[in-house]
């Protein structure tokens, strides 16, 4: 069975991560194998309505069906709607999406439980 999760990034490379959830250009939605390896990684664009799309960029993550949203900070309605998807909302410790990976295969981040209310969540 493979883990999936899902990181807003800056860029269509997907290394680095973005400042705000529903504003970021991409998604990186990286698979994981059972012992933490890295499978595959893809980069999809933010269709969301802060991103020139339509919705929420929190409903249209759903697509990929993470088990984990790794972030800096999620305003409140996103983290709700994630946690009534069974979806965890960690807190990313890493500008760099490497870097959250490991960190996130080493089980060192925590959930992310209260959303911010600024425009910008660093």
């Amino acid at each position: 069975m493979t883990t999936r999760i899902l990181i807003p990034t800056h860029d269509m490379e997907g290394t680095e991560i973005a400042d705000h959830f529903g504003r970021a250009p991409y998604f990186a939605v990286i698979d994981l194998d059972v012992k933490g390896n890295t499978i595959e990684i893809r980069v999809h664009p933010n269709t969301g309505e802060h991103s020139g799309g339509r919705g929420h960029a929190h409903s249209n993550v759903q697509k990929y069906q993470p088990q984990a949203v790794i972030v800096y900070g999620m305003g409140p309605r996103g983290i709700v709607s994630f946690q009534s998807q069974n979806i965890a909302v960690l807190k990313a410790n890493s500008r760099f999406v490497h870097e959250i990976v490991q960190a996130y295969q080493r089980n060192e981040l925590e959930e992310l439980t209260e959303g911010c209310a600024e425009a910008h969540h660093r």
